[in-house]
């Protein structure tokens, strides 16, 4: 089992807690292969995975969506700079939206704070135009009126 890592090193290398690397994988996001003893032993290329969860989880990707994307990654070799790179070309689209999200926020969020009517069915911000309150009451979009 040379050239792998405990879990203590993982956790150590990535930053991530231990609980958190058991819990990835009994989710099936990393493997580990046992010692004779039963302790988990990571391969080196684990910490890239990892690394891939975390920034993922950054860009608002769900479990079930990272598993998926791992899951196209090749289980026969270790995944290149190009398998990486396809991946993450393929979150583009989410941040886009996600970019234009927050500036739409930050662009309204001063009409939000300065009127400081606090009203869902005339807010600027929640409910443009009033034109969710045939969908019923609260805040029907919080960040995308579209």
């Amino acid at each position: 089992m040379a050239n792998q890592l405990t879990i203590g090193e993982v956790a150590e290398r990535s930053g991530v807690a231990q609980s958190t690397l058991r819990y990835y994988e009994r989710e099936l996001l990393i493997e580990a292969a046992r010692s004779t003893g039963g302790q988990r032993r990571y391969h080196r290329d684990v910490l890239r995975r990892i690394a891939f969860i975390r920034a993922a989880q950054h860009v608002g990707l769900t479990l079930e969506e990272i598993k998926q994307s791992l899951g196209s990654l090749p289980s026969a070799r270790t995944p290149t700079a190009a398998d990486w790179k396809r991946l993450s070309q393929s979150w583009r689209p989410r941040l886009d939206r996600r970019i234009a999200e927050l500036e739409r926020l930050r662009d309204r969020l001063d009409s939000c704070i300065g009127c400081g009517c606090l009203s869902l069915k005339v807010c600027l911000l929640s409910n443009p135009d009033d034109v969710a309150a045939s969908l019923g009451s609260g805040p029907q979009w919080l960040l995308d009126p579209s």
